[in-house]
């Protein structure tokens, strides 16, 4: 986006509340959402701290008054993980440390709000969940959708995995809300800052090799576990192994791609073959293997 600094920052501004405001449309609001922290980002980087708040307290002051105070809310949420990684931006750091410190700085505020809606507010998130679990199962069963083997023990059990399964939700949709802010924050940067860091090319992705060792010892943990148990020991683990596997996915992924670049295949062939990747956990034992063993050289010795 071109033109004078302070234009600019109105554009992002008004950029912002057009955000803040779409939340009030049914499912449109589902991708705005997604992009509710990029102008934040933008606007901390490229202003100082005192001329943000002078852009931004106007915006939630229009959209309190068009939405109600209770907007600002969502609105505020992102603004501390926001402030975080343009504040990153401003000291130039490495891009996945920006990625990673910006990860857990909206985990934190998950759990912190989650915290105040039980503490302050009373209302528990994991009730909610129980209660809207069961009553869509009466809503089918009303409608006769269920197989009849389907009991108030099988629905129990579906809560009981649902609330287990909470911490791993949690960090993924902290790990895609930065994600998706650093991609576009970083290319709408690029344009005003020359050496804006940038995230190494899938090619390039590469987990430690420990991390191999640390997969297998929670995988065979989890052999051995109770599915059942509430204990904090089981549900750490039916945590752990899938989220492990995600990121064998990626470094699945970043395999894939770096075969493209040795072999000099069209740019769309490593992104077809990532969606299967994506819905096959199964084969996130790629990963694995290109973790633990020196695969690519062999690919970088035949080109």
């Amino acid at each position: 986006m071109k033109g004078k600094p302070g234009m600019k920052a109105v554009l992002w501004s008004g950029a912002s509340l057009l955000l803040i405001l779409s939340l009030a449309v049914p499912v449109f609001n589902m991708l705005t959402i997604m992009l509710l922290m990029v102008p934040y980002v933008i606007l901390y980087t490229t202003l100082s701290t005192r001329s943000f708040l002078l852009h931004l307290v106007p915006v939630w002051i229009i959209a309190a008054v068009i939405l109600g105070p209770s907007v600002l809310i969502i609105a505020l949420f992102f603004l501390i993980p926001a402030m975080v990684m343009g504040q990153m931006y401003r000291r130039r750091a490495p891009a996945p440390y920006i990625l990673r410190r910006t990860t857990l700085t909206i985990l934190f505020c998950l759990l912190a709000e989650l915290l105040i809606f039980e503490g302050v507010l009373n209302q528990s998130f994991i009730d909610q969940i129980g209660e809207f679990v069961r009553a869509l199962v009466s809503d089918l069963e009303t409608e006769h959708v269920l197989p009849k083997e389907w009991d108030s023990d099988y629905t129990e059990s579906v809560i009981r995995i649902m609330i287990h399964s909470i911490p791993q939700a949690i960090i993924l949709i902290s790990f895609v809300y930065a994600v998706i802010t650093q991609y576009f924050a970083r290319k709408a940067l690029a344009s005003s800052i020359p050496d804006i860091p940038v995230m190494p090319k899938a090619k390039d992705w590469m987990l430690p090799r420990i991390m191999v060792f640390y997969y297998l010892v929670v995988y065979i943990l989890e052999m051995f576990a109770d599915s059942g148990s509430s204990s904090f020991y089981s549900v750490a683990l039916m945590n752990l192994v899938p989220l492990m596997r995600y990121a064998f996915t990626i470094q699945a992924i970043g395999f894939f791609f770096y075969i493209a670049h040795q072999r000099r295949w069209n740019k769309a062939v490593p992104i077809i073959i990532a969606i299967p990747l994506l819905f096959f956990p199964p084969l996130s034992l790629i990963g694995v293997l290109d973790a633990a063993f020196p695969i690519r050289k062999s690919f970088s010795k035949s080109s």
